[in-house]
């Protein structure tokens, strides 16, 4: 790719960075990104109820439609500053990496195509919903909408290059909730507390065991509850990421979690689990012709030493359901979900290339070709 496409996708990324895109609030964000559409001159742009923005390439009709993606929504709230700095390799700020750049992406693979006609037409989706509690409510719109029409769908992530997600881990999130009568912790101390509860609980699920192979990881997020110091605590819960390359080891791990919570409850306390994210998992084999066009797009680009990855992404809707899909990226960065977040700015230019290469290539993919 050209100096002057890499240096306006960044710009692009840097413009799409300075917009707060909290998930939940990603209409602002969604509002750029259909004026960006607009302005190509690309058919069918609009934004839906939850702020997925779609729009359509029209293509020659003589393959089915190619699908590329990317999540619009941070980790970041909405008052974080967002402050850029820019050096002569690096691009540091929230969100640059994730998802800036990704959301950049689409419009950078539409200017490195020019006017060059693609067997079938190629749809564009920037969708919400991808980062923490958002579980991948707008890439499942995307895919009830599209999934079935579409032969390959490209998921884009602006810091994974050289990594082809071609496997999606399961992931279970889970709000557990104590509760209890209260008091005041003079007068009635001895009186169950919700926070105790759930710090015995916590301390219990900490020490569980979980196989390294099949990868099976567990992780309590937040914790929060009480009213003050010297009150004992009527309500409290937290937040559990369990997560697993086995769909079998999930379920066991989420087993052992509900008994004990079931072992937790008492006259004094009551502890419940509510399901607050349920990820899927899915698969495709390396050998697909998606997989493998992916790494012959990074060869060509000079980018040889890739890797074949599981990872928890948007492609786990599309793989859940049996539909082709790759994740994959456009260059290499650090601290990800952080304020320093950065993006190495060298191999911009060969990841576009490589993504550009990949579009093109995934016409030839459906099965039977």
């Amino acid at each position: 790719m050209t100096t002057d496409l890499t240096t306006r996708l960044l710009d692009l990324a840097c413009a799409i960075q300075q917009i707060p895109a909290p998930t939940f609030a990603e209409a602002q964000r969604a509002a750029f990104v259909r004026d960006q559409f607009s302005a190509l001159g690309l058919a069918n742009v609009e934004i839906d109820d939850l702020h997925n923005v779609f729009a359509r390439r029209p293509g020659l009709g003589r393959a089915a439609p190619v699908l590329i993606t990317a999540h619009t929504d941070t980790v970041f709230p909405a008052e974080t500053p967002l402050t850029l700095v820019r050096e002569a390799e690096r691009i540091s700020g929230p969100s640059i990496g994730d998802n800036s750049l990704g959301v950049a992406g689409l419009c950078g693979v539409l200017w490195a195509l020019g006017d060059e006609p693609l067997p079938g037409d190629l749809y564009l989706a920037a969708n919400v919903g991808e980062e923490g509690l958002g579980d991948l409510r707008g890439m499942r719109r995307v895919m009830d909408r599209l999934g079935g029409a579409v032969q390959a769908t490209i998921v884009l992530e602006g810091m994974a290059l050289g990594y082809i997600y071609h496997s999606a881990i399961g992931v279970r999130r889970l709000r557990l909730t104590a509760e209890t009568e209260g008091g005041h912790s003079w007068l009635h101390f001895g009186r169950a507390s919700a926070i105790h509860a759930l710090v015995r609980l916590g301390a219990q699920i900490a020490d569980l065991s979980v196989p390294t192979t099949p990868k099976t990881t567990f992780n309590i997020g937040t914790l929060t509850g009480g009213t003050s110091i010297n009150t004992i605590a009527r309500q409290a819960s937290f937040d559990l990421d369990l997560r697993s390359e086995s769909p079998a080891t999930l379920a066991a791990l989420v087993a052992q979690v509900e008994h004990l919570v079931a072992r937790a409850n008492s006259a004094e306390v009551r502890v419940t689990a509510a399901v607050i994210g349920d990820r899927p998992a899915g698969s495709l084999p390396r050998e697909h012709p998606l997989v493998q066009a992916a790494a012959r797009a990074l060869e060509a680009a000079g980018l040889p030493n890739y890797s074949y990855e599981t990872g928890s992404t948007d492609a786990n809707v599309p793989l859940s359901r049996g539909l082709a899909c790759v994740c994959v990226g456009l260059t290499r960065g650090g601290n990800s979900h952080r304020p320093d977040e950065y993006i190495d700015t060298r191999d911009v230019g060969r990841g576009l290339d490589s993504i550009t290469r990949l579009v093109r290539a995934a016409y030839a993919t459906a099965p039977g070709r």
